[in-house]
């Protein structure tokens, strides 16, 4: 068992809340001025640009793990087809989709909806261990060598990966037992600081779990740190050993599809919920949240419809899935796409291409997430991406990086990627509370996920107060009315911590702004 490593791990995962200790609800939706907190200034806008203002309702796609459709702060701005008779069994519509009544799950059959599923590299390793049975590097055809180099290549990095899961969950579980029996020792169900300081170590791991521990609690509480670190850590890299990195996992027969086949368009179900819907749900709460209650939260517009699309497991989504969220989500009159998902490799990027230049052909927003390995995706793939195959971009995507609430040099949220000329800009994206599935539950999350759709409901916002504006003129816009950031911030490169400018890690080199960008969308011409 690896304390120091697990402790890293723990320390990494905390660093989100030790920047953010003392945001303020809502926060993503503040103003840096008058609240100290380096939000988009959503309520400034509301209150000095939109009042009394007319809007007009924007289709918002939530292309994710399922929406919870009937929760409380939801349910009011949920997509409902008008030319589809629920439950009749029947495709009233003819859109090739039966009963899609609030959207549809690319991810669902007859039997039910695929929850857990490989990554993207599983899959490429599995298809090309058939195709390369027997062959070796002396006896492959040229012909084939580029495609067995990088199969070669593949099969090393899913072999590591899985290595690396075997350990670390292995040292995660010899972890949180011997803590179990510290705790139980203690006899208390949250013990505090002064617990672990007064606990008399008699073994070794004893020791190591009590510094351990204690060097976690200075910053959060115990109940906290061991739901979060330990029992997430430990659910975690499970499913990765067991399904995301397991070659003989497939459950794509639930759908009943031909998963190879990229040019198949009608399959699934019509089940937006799906089995895990929280990400969906989360996200679609930070786009729409009822603004007309006064439960719940807010969410950044006030006049959006959101129809789910369930595109995305817990594993890595499939390009053929993608292509066909976003063609659905752009034949039924969405205007801005939330894609919070992404992946390092892409079995058929040709298809996704395809389907996103025909959503630029329909004035389509397309809002992506950066992803959140603290990676330069100027250098390391992250897909999708607003680059095609040609080399052209896509001309109405934009690509989301991570900010936190401080205008300090913990601005740049530590997981987040970035990238000079791939991603557009920054949002808020630390410890964001939003809607989750269950019971009217909120939760708060961190990720670049959760700073896309900050994005999108500012696209949507403005849309709907200035209709007649083309998808190419809302990026313009935002891009141009964001806050610069003329400063320094840290980030990891290795394992050495780094400053760089601000302007460095995206194109518009700052963090959007409702407010800027109303203004400015009033006087476009």
């Amino acid at each position: 068992m690896n304390i120091k490593k697990l402790l890293s791990l723990a320390l990494v995962a905390a660093l989100p809340l030790l920047s953010s200790a003392q945001q303020k609800a809502n926060w993503q939706n503040l103003d840096l001025k008058t609240d100290t907190i380096f939000g988009i200034s959503t309520e400034k806008a509301y209150k000095e640009l939109l009042k009394g203002k007319k809007s007009t309702p924007v289709l918002v796609a939530v292309l994710d793990g399922g929406v919870d459709l009937n929760h409380e702060d939801l349910k009011r701005v949920i997509w409902t087809n008008k030319k589809e008779v629920a439950g009749n069994g029947l495709d009233d519509d003819k859109n090739g989709y039966i009963d899609d009544v609030h959207g549809w799950n690319f991810l669902g059959g007859k039997t039910g909806s695929v929850e857990f599923e490989t990554l993207e590299l599983t899959r490429l390793v599995r298809r090309d261990n058939a195709r390369f049975a027997g062959v070796t590097a002396s006896t492959v055809a040229g012909k084939d060598k580029v495609d067995y180099e990088a199969f070669v290549n593949n099969r090393t990095e899913l072999e590591k990966q899985l290595g690396t899961a075997k350990s670390d969950l292995e040292g995660i579980t010899g972890f949180k037992h011997y803590l179990d029996l510290v705790v139980k020792k203690i006899g208390k169900e949250n013990p505090t600081a002064a617990d672990f300081t007064a606990f008399k170590a008699t073994t070794k791991q004893e020791e190591g779990i009590k510094a351990a521990v204690l060097g976690i609690l200075s910053e959060m509480d115990f109940k906290t740190f061991y739901k979060t670190q330990i029992e997430a850590g430990v659910k975690q890299l499970t499913e990765q050993v067991k399904y995301n990195l397991n070659i003989d996992y497939d459950p794509r027969s639930i759908v009943g599809d031909n998963p190879n086949d990229s040019k198949e368009r009608f399959y699934g179900n019509n089940d937006i919920k799906g089995p895990d819907a929280l990400h969906g749900s989360h996200v679609s709460g930070i786009i729409g949240a009822d603004r007309t209650n006064t439960i719940g939260i807010k969410g950044v517009a006030d006049n959006v419809i959101i129809i789910g699309v369930r595109n995305t497991p817990n594993g890595d989504e499939r390009d053929k899935d993608v292509a066909n969220a976003i063609r659905y989500a752009a034949d039924n009159g969405a205007k801005v796409l939330n894609m919070s998902f992404g992946k390092s490799y892409s079995w058929d990027k040709a298809v996704v291409d395809e389907a996103v230049k025909y959503a630029v052909s329909k004035d389509v927003l397309l809002v992506h997430a950066a992803g959140n390995d603290n990676n330069d995706v100027d250098v390391e793939n992250n897909f999708p991406t607003a680059k095609y195959l040609d080399g052209s971009i896509a001309s109405s995507w934009l690509t989301v990086g991570a900010s936190g609430p401080k205008d300090d040099e913990t601005l740049k949220a530590a997981f987040s990627n970035y990238g000079k000329t791939s991603v557009d800009v920054f949002a808020p994206g630390v410890r964001i509370l939003s809607t989750v599935p269950d019971n009217n539950k909120y939760i708060e999350e961190d990720g670049t996920s959760m700073a896309a759709p900050v994005v999108t409901g500012l696209a949507a916002l403005i849309r709907s107060y200035y209709p007649k504006l083309t998808a190419v003129q809302v990026k313009d816009i935002i891009m141009k009315s964001v806050v610069k950031v003329n400063h320094n911030v840290s980030t990891m490169k290795g394992a050495d911590t780094v400053s760089i400018p601000f302007a460095d890690l995206c194109v518009s080199g700052g963090i959007v702004n409702a407010y800027n960008a109303l203004k400015l969308a009033a006087t476009y011409k």
